[in-house]
């Protein structure tokens, strides 16, 4: 009381006002996989349909982290994350696969949103730690039908529904991504490319924005809205790619896309490239990031989008200035 009085006598004599305080208030809250203000709530993962049919996804731009993966055929998924806001309503949502199991088990007990799984796979999704939240076991009020799209490319979820009934999810943990400062290391660069057998996406980086926006199968990939798709931090995580004990009903063979273990892979931010190491060693462990000479491997704050591949990618790179 007696500082607070203090106070008020020197401001009246100086002629200053409490504005010019340097006092600052709490940190505002961050979300721990994107590093911007926002919340961390409970971590929920929805698998989308990446073929062209099922083109354009909606509420991709809402999620915090995003994972493409290799399926049958060569093509692709997607792995989406929320944690810090919940779309009412996303997708394509389409089927469970092997390999989400180990990409989701870093995050805790995730709130798991698909449209189904093939038989042999239920069992195992049922013994891993997750809280299954498909279309399975839910109504057609939650898991609804886009009319403007076709089956089974029409299927769509609407997450905060779905999250009013369910229990047991954890909250949003860090899964080992650092925010910081760019590598001195890191490179410019103009553009990527990422290959799957039958998939490819093209990563650009355009400085007006300051992000990177990506190409799908050589078309922007913009969402239902038009708005072009990117993010500011991008990675490609080279990793093993092989048969799995499981196929699809037409014969196909599952790839597991294994992400335990250690590899390489290439962070893309700010315009430049670094090329990085990756460490985990069990399911659960966080996945450790470090530069060449062991120190950390920084991630810009945002949207992150991981392709997990294990084809090595193309770059494009600023020509060298003839002077």
């Amino acid at each position: 009381m007696r500082r607070l009085a203090f106070l008020v006598l020197v401001f009246a004599i100086t002629g200053c006002s409490f504005s010019d305080l340097p006092f600052t208030g709490p940190e505002p809250e961050r979300n721990v996989l994107t590093g911007l203000e926002g919340s961390n709530g409970q971590v929920v993962a929805v698998k989308f349909d990446d073929t062209k049919y099922a083109h354009p996804q909606k509420g991709l731009d809402a999620a915090d982290v995003i994972f493409v993966t290799q399926v049958e055929a060569g093509l692709t998924r997607v792995m989406a994350i929320y944690s810090s806001q919940y779309p009412e309503e996303v997708g394509p949502v389409r089927s469970a696969r092997i390999s989400d199991i180990d990409i989701m088990a870093q995050f805790g007990r995730v709130g798991f949103m698909y449209s189904g799984a093939q038989s042999k796979l239920r069992p195992v999704l049922s013994a891993a730690n997750i809280v299954n939240l498909s279309a399975e076991r839910n109504p057609p009020s939650i898991y609804v039908s886009d009319p403007n799209r076709e089956p089974p490319y029409a299927m769509m979820v609407k997450i905060p529904a779905l999250l009013e009934k369910a229990e047991g999810i954890d909250l949003v943990k860090p899964i080992g991504i650092k925010h910081g400062e760019l590598a001195e290391s890191a490179i410019p660069i103009l553009s990527a490319r990422v290959d799957w057998p039958n998939a490819k996406y093209e990563i650009f980086w355009n400085e007006d924005e300051k992000r990177f926006l990506l190409d799908f199968d050589g078309e922007p990939n913009v969402d239902e809205k038009g708005n072009r798709l990117g993010s500011p931090m991008m990675v490609i995580q080279l990793i093993e790619i092989y048969p799995s004990e499981y196929g699809d009903k037409f014969g196909g063979v599952t790839p597991k896309n294994d992400v335990v273990g250690n590899g390489t892979g290439y962070l893309l931010r700010n315009g430049k490239i670094t090329k990085v190491n990756w460490s985990r060693p069990t399911p659960e462990s966080e996945t450790l990031w470090t530069l060449e000479d062991g120190s950390d491997a920084l991630f810009e704050r945002g949207q992150i989008w991981f392709f997990l591949t294990d084809k090595e990618p193309k770059f494009t790179y600023p020509q060298a200035d003839p002077a």
